[in-house]
C-alpha cells in the first residue's frame, strides 16, 4: 500500500431526504470531497442488512445489501417511484437515524418500486439471480420466511422443516411465499446496481473503498440457517458455544457477543470454501478489506451457550496461518487486507500477524496512556500498518480530550507539541500523518472538529449507537483545501496530485538551488 490517507465514514451517517445515507447524491458528493482533500480512501462499516440493535456487524446475511442505502430519489429519477409515494415519516432530526420510522416506511416503498421494476424489466432482475446463484435464493426464501412467521429468529421458527432447511420444506415455501421471495431478491439488485455505479465514480476519480469484514455472523442469519455444518451447533439447530471477550480492566465480565462460532474442522475439511465465498463476496464491494477481530484467527473465547456474562468462557486454538495463507492471502493474492490486531497481543498473535504480512492497526487515542508505553506511540510504528485517529468504535478526538484521563492528554500534549493555536484535534491529526505508517485514517467527525456528541457506537451498550449523521453543509470547499495541505505536507498526495493543487506562495516548495562548479 502506497503511502496515503483516509476517512471513515459510514454510509449510514452520510445526508440524505430520507432519514439515513444512502448511495445518492450526498455519497457522490464525499467521493468528490475525498479527492479535492487529496484523500486517498473511503473506509467504511459493513453494508449487510441490519437486524435488532441496527449494528451492522450483527447482518441477516454477510452477502446480502442493506436495503436502506437505497436511494429513492434515484429510483424517482427512474420511474420507479414518485416523489408522493416517498412522502412518509422519516424522523424528525437530521444530525440522528431514527430507526424505527425508517423500519415502518422503506419496505413499503421499495415494494412500490420492485413492483414497477419486475413489471418493466424481469430479466435484469433474472440475470442478477443467476449471477449469485450461490446465496442470493437462500437469502430470499430465509427473509420471505422470516417475514412470515413475524420476523422471528429462525431458531424460533415454529415449523421444523424450514427452520431445519430440509429440502422437502424450501420447497414448499418457495412455492408458498414466492412473492416475498421475488421482492427480496429485486431489492438486493437494486442494492448492488446502485452501489456498482457508485463504486465505478469513486474509482474513476481515485479514491479506493475500505471495507469491513466481520470475524462472526449473526445466529439470526442466512448464512448459519442454510449452511449448518460450518458452525458450532447442535442437532436442533442450537448454537453450543458462543463468542466473546474475556474479562479486562475495563469490562470485569468481559463481552459476550452471542455469535455462533466457526466448526473450524470442518471448514478446513471444506478447502475453506465457506470463507472464500464470504471474501469472494467482499471483493466485489471493496478495494481493501479489513479482517475485524483479527486476533480470533490465532486463538478465540469459547462461551457456553446460555451464559449471561463472558466470564466463564475458555481459550480455544483457531485456524492460524493455514487458514490466513489457503483462504485469505493465498487464495486472493492481488487483494489487500488491514488486521484488526487491536487489543492483548500474546506472542502467538504477533507471529501471526508477522506471517501474514498483513498491516495492523494503530490507535492513537490508545498511545498517550500515561501509565506505561505502548506500541501505539508513533515512534514505535513501522511502516507496514495503519494508523487511525480513532475507529468507530472509539470516541472522536474532540470527546477524548473531553473525557481522557487528564495525565494522558498532559502527555498528548507534550508528545505531539500540541497548542490550542493549532488546535488539540488538528495536532492529533498532524502526530498520524506524520507518523511512517503507509495509511492514515481519520474519523469524518475528526476533520469536522466535533466532539463526544457524535460518536457512532459505544462497544458493550445496546442504544443509542450507529445513529450520528453529517450535516448537509458539513463537505465544504475550505475544508477539502485545508485537509489536502495536510495531506500533501506529508507526502500522503496521490502520485500526480501535487500538480493539480494550489498551494499558498509561502508553501511552494523551493527549486533546490544550482550546484557550484568545482573550482580547478
Amino acid at each position: 500500500m502506497q503511502r496515503s490517507a483516509g476517512i471513515l465514514l459510514p454510509v449510514s451517517s452520510l445526508p440524505s431526504k430520507y432519514g439515513i445515507g444512502t448511495f445518492g447524491k450526498s455519497a457522490y458528493d464525499f467521493v468528490d470531497f475525498l479527492e479535492a482533500s487529496g484523500m486517498r480512501w473511503w473506509q467504511m462499516l459493513p453494508l449487510g442488512p441490519t437486524s435488532y440493535g441496527d449494528s451492522p456487524y450483527a447482518s441477516f446475511s454477510t452477502f446480502a445489501g442493506n436495503p436502506y442505502f437505497i436511494d429513492l430519489e434515484m429510483l424517482i429519477a427512474d420511474g420507479l417511484l414518485t416523489e408522493e409515494e416517498c412522502d412518509r415519516n422519516w424522523g424528525t432530526n437530521p444530525s440522528y437515524i431514527d430507526y424505527g420510522k425508517i423500519y415502518e416506511s422503506r419496505f413499503d416503498v421499495l415494494r412500490i418500486a420492485c413492483n414497477r421494476l419486475m413489471e418493466r424489466a424481469p430479466e435484469k432482475v433474472a440475470a442478477f439471480r443467476a449471477e449469485n446463484s450461490r446465496w442470493l435464493p437462500n437469502y430470499a426464501l430465509y427473509m420471505a420466511v422470516k417475514r412470515h412467521f413475524g420476523m422471528k429468529s429462525w431458531t424460533e421458527w415454529p415449523d421444523e422443516g424450514i427452520r431445519l432447511h430440509r429440502a422437502d420444506a424450501i420447497a414448499r415455501y418457495n412455492e408458498l411465499l414466492k412473492e416475498d421471495i421475488a421482492f427480496f431478491e429485486a431489492v438486493q439488485y437494486l442494492f448492488f446496481a446502485q452501489w456498482d455505479n457508485l463504486r465505478t465514480y469513486a474509482t474513476k476519480h481515485g479514491v479506493g473503498i475500505i471495507g469491513d469484514l466481520p470475524i462472526y455472523v449473526a445466529m439470526d442469519s442466512a448464512d448459519v440457517w442454510s449452511e449448518p455444518e460450518f458452525f458450532q451447533l447442535d442437532e436442533n439447530g442450537r448454537a453450543t458455544d458462543v463468542s466473546g471477550v474475556p474479562p479486562d480492566a475495563f469490562t470485569a465480565d468481559g463481552q459476550l457477543w452471542g455469535n455462533p462460532l466457526y466448526n473450524w474442522d470442518r471448514m478446513r475439511e471444506d478447502g475453506y470454501g465457506w470463507w472464500i465465498r464470504r471474501v469472494d463476496g467482499a471483493a466485489k464491494l471493496f478495494d481493501v478489506i479489513r479482517i475485524d477481530h483479527f486476533r480470533g484467527l490465532d486463538s478465540y473465547w469459547a462461551v457456553p451457550a446460555g451464559e449471561t456474562t463472558a466470564k466463564n468462557g475458555h481459550w480455544v486454538q483457531g485456524p492460524g496461518i493455514d487458514f490466513v495463507s489457503r483462504a485469505l492471502t493465498g487464495w486472493f493474492p492481488n487483494l489487500s487486507f488491514i488486521a484488526e490486531d487491536l487489543g492483548y497481543q500474546t506472542p502467538s498473535v504477533k507471529q501471526l500477524l508477522a506471517d501474514s504480512k498483513m498491516p495492523g492497526m494503530k490507535v492513537l487515542e490508545f498511545a498517550f496512556d500515561s501509565r506505561e508505553p505502548g506500541d501505539y506511540l508513533p515512534h514505535n510504528y513501522d511502516r507496514n500498518c495503519v494508523c487511525y485517529t480513532g475507529t468507530h468504535d472509539n470516541v472522536p478526538v474532540g470527546g477524548w480530550f473531553e473525557e481522557a484521563d487528564p495525565a494522558d492528554i498532559e502527555m498528548a500534549e507534550k508528545y505531539l507539541g500540541l497548542s490550542k493555536k493549532e488546535g488539540y484535534i488538528r495536532g492529533m491529526i498532524r502526530g498520524g500523518m506524520t507518523s511512517v505508517a503507509d495509511l492514515f485514517v481519520m474519523q469524518m467527525q475528526d476533520a469536522l472538529n466535533l466532539g463526544a456528541e457524535s460518536r457512532i457506537n459505544t462497544p458493550g451498550t445496546s442504544s443509542a449507537n450507529w445513529q450520528w449523521r453529517m450535516d448537509a453543509k458539513a463537505l465544504t470547499a475550505k475544508l477539502a483545501k485545508e485537509l489536502r495541505l495536510m495531506v500533501w505536507r506529508t507526502s500522503r498526495l496521490p502520485e500526480g496530485a501535487e500538480k493539480e493543487f494550489d498551494l499558498p506562495v509561502a508553501e511552494k516548495p523551493k527549486k533546490a538551488p544550482a550546484k557550484r562548479k568545482a573550482s580547478k
